[in-house]
């Protein structure tokens, strides 16, 4: 029997896997009905990229012929969810490989799944697939994979994928076969009670094993809609607090109220409105697959971004003096100060991409550097304690651990502790990101790709800069070309995946921010196939 069969005599589509790669995610359209955005993440292929990965899992495993690999499954609240979980275990069971289904999961919780020592819901797992886009729309959807050994790496998923290319094009040539019964292969089991209350174990041993150390809180939650819901009823009462006023807790695939999103502007604004009329003591938010988050205190104040990379740095810092905080490239330079001035700590400022965070955090511990907390400002935080796993209700739990030990101790009360703790922190007065788009069809890319593109125009960015007084090159940095001057700074770089120069400014007044601005585009204006619209709408803004 081949790997994967399909469901019906339906002629198969090609279909090109190598697309369906963002980094190391898998991403696809799962939906029909969005002009210009073509289904290419189908059922059929979908059993490609699952029986491709229990291949893969045979090949690193190499269990004895006594043991089947169990593979456990979860997805988000997303509407192509359930079909995509059934064309997952289709996959994986006539591979030979079990199937253990938890149905609406978080990320966190299916990397979880592997590590967990329990018999009774099948764990630990030999591998993981959590089915989500993350905040992308909603006729989107994708995998994410995982090992104990963490989450899978870019070089693993294009494995996959031209693994999944074969089985794929195997069937194409040689026609359907009936499928073997994999029911027998399927079980279904409530892991996320096991997640939660390992969660709620963590807030309680900080808390010198008080049953409710957040009793009298008043905390509210913002899911947007998505995976996250739980943590209000199965966290946060648990240990005691008030959740009156928590939103869109229910699941809802088209995501109605707002993106569920950290960095989105309208998801920000609806959690701190949701603080403020509820007078609560601190909100929490929650991307749509739980390994971001956010948090507002009681005065509406935002721990978003380099806020909350600051938060989380105080903490951390408390417990482990001195130690690295790695984080992604467009951290400001009020952070490093913050970190290395005020906390005693170092800043290592790397790439961005929390997979690409996360390993250099790895890559430090393993050649001596001690590191602690890897975090980006899109809210992807891992720690060291946690398995480098990043995991958005950790992170909050990390916050709900000071709230509980600061009352515990008399030392605090509310929110105020966490807001103390960013004090010092230098936040610019203007902090913008533009996307300068390559034309890929533009005769000036002479046929080349976009990549060597950008790659000159940040070469020429540089030249043009080293012969600057009034700009200084950052002397240590990864990613693209970051410029100090005018009291602030830019960064110009290359998107991981797509046609485009993000360039993020900040600066202490709009003045400065356009002298940084108007240093960029005095650079670049030479390269037609670069879309400077945005950037001459900027410079023009005095």
């Amino acid at each position: 029997m081949s790997a994967v069969s399909a469901t019906s005599t339906t002629p198969m589509e090609k279909v090109d896997f190598r697309k369906l790669q963002n980094g190391s995610d898998i991403r696809g359209v799962a939906v029909a009905g969005v002009e210009g955005e073509p289904v290419n993440l189908t059922n059929l292929g979908t059993e490609a990229i699952a029986a491709a990965f229990a291949m893969w899992l045979l090949d690193r495993k190499k269990p004895d012929a006594s043991r089947r690999l169990r593979v456990s499954i979860g997805h988000d609240s997303r509407i192509s969810a359930q079909a995509l979980q059934d064309a997952v275990s289709r996959g994986i069971a006539s591979a030979g490989l079990d199937v253990i289904q938890y149905g609406l999961a978080s990320t966190p919780a299916m990397f979880n799944s592997t590590l967990t020592v329990n018999e009774e819901f099948f764990c630990p797992v030999d591998g993981s697939i959590m089915i989500t886009a993350s905040h992308l729309p909603y006729n989107r959807n994708g995998f994410k994979f995982f090992t104990n050994g963490g989450g899978l790496g870019k070089a693993d998923i294009k494995d996959i994928l031209e693994r999944a290319t074969s089985i794929y094009d195997k069937i194409y040539v040689e026609g359907f076969e009936n499928r073997e019964k994999t029911d027998s292969a399927v079980k279904k089991v409530d892991y996320m009670s096991v997640y939660t209350s390992d969660l709620v174990k963590a807030v309680r041993r900080a808390a010198q094993d008080i049953e409710k150390p957040l009793e009298g809180f008043h905390i509210v939650v913002d899911a947007g809609n998505g995976a996250g819901g739980f943590f209000a009823a199965t966290v946060l009462e648990p240990l005691g607090a008030i959740t009156t006023g928590s939103q869109f807790l229910e699941p809802d695939g088209m995501f109605p109220n707002h993106i569920p999103n950290p960095e989105d502007k309208a998801a920000m604004k609806a959690i701190t409105q949701a603080v403020l009329d509820n007078k609560a003591d601190l909100g929490i938010i929650f991307d749509t697959d739980v390994d971001r988050s956010a948090a507002v205190d009681s005065t509406g104040s935002e721990f978003n971004r380099n806020r909350l990379i600051a938060l989380m740095s105080a903490i951390v810092l408390e417990e482990h003096p001195g130690t690295t905080i790695v984080t992604d490239s467009v951290t400001s330079d009020g952070l490093t100060t913050f970190i290395e001035k005020k906390l005693g700590g170092k800043h290592h400022r790397f790439k961005r991409g929390y997979k690409n965070v996360i390993d250099e955090a790895i890559r430090l511990n393993s050649v001596g550097e001690e590191s602690h907390l890897a975090i980006e400002t899109s809210g992807h935080g891992a720690l060291k304690e946690n398995h480098w796993l990043d995991d958005g209700a950790y992170t909050m739990v990390k916050l709900l651990n000071k709230l509980a030990s600061a009352r515990a101790s008399g030392t605090g009360v509310g929110s105020e502790v966490l807001t103390h703790l960013v004090e010092g922190l230098d936040e610019p007065a203007v902090a913008v990101e533009l996307r300068l788009k390559i034309d890929q069809n533009h005769v000036d890319l002479k046929g080349g790709s976009f990549r060597d593109y950008g790659e000159a125009v940040l070469q020429h960015l540089e030249s043009k800069i080293d012969g600057d007084p009034k700009l200084q090159k950052a002397p240590v940095n990864y990613e693209g070309v970051r410029v100090s001057g005018f009291g602030g700074w830019f960064l110009l770089r290359l998107s991981l995946h797509d046609p485009v120069l993000p360039l993020n400014i900040e600066a202490a007044n709009s003045e400065d921010a356009v002298k940084l601005g108007l240093a960029v585009l005095g650079a670049v204006k030479e390269f037609s196939a670069l879309d400077t619209s945005g950037l001459d709408k900027f410079v023009q803004r005095l």
